[in-house]
């Protein structure tokens, strides 16, 4: 569940009015930072941080909230179907502005 979607519970709306807007700025600017690295080409550093996959020991105790969990949450799709809309970018821009929409 990604911070926006329990923002946008009514019973939680009120003691969080503050920071709502605050929120939804973070969660814009990480989508659309998204948008910009899914199009760059195949062999970019930032592409590979950003959507690959890091081999190794997994971490113990609990795994914190990563990047890429935080668009799937707002955007309620897999990751690879979010990599495949943000290459066209008037799509991208209204699926930024239609995820992070406060309802």
């Amino acid at each position: 569940m990604s911070q926006l979607s329990i923002l946008r519970d009514e019973e939680h709306s009120t003691p969080f009015f503050p920071y709502v807007s605050v929120i939804i700025d973070v969660q814009v600017r990480i989508l659309s930072f998204f948008g910009h690295v899914s199009r760059r080409n195949d062999v970019s550093i930032e592409r590979l941080v950003v959507q690959g996959k890091v081999e190794g020991t997994r971490a113990r105790g609990r795994s914190p909230m990563r990047w890429t969990d935080q668009v799937k949450a707002t955007i309620e799709a897999p990751l690879h179907e979010c990599a495949r809309k943000a290459t066209v970018r008037e799509e991208w821009r209204s699926i930024v502005k239609r995820g992070t929409t406060p309802r």
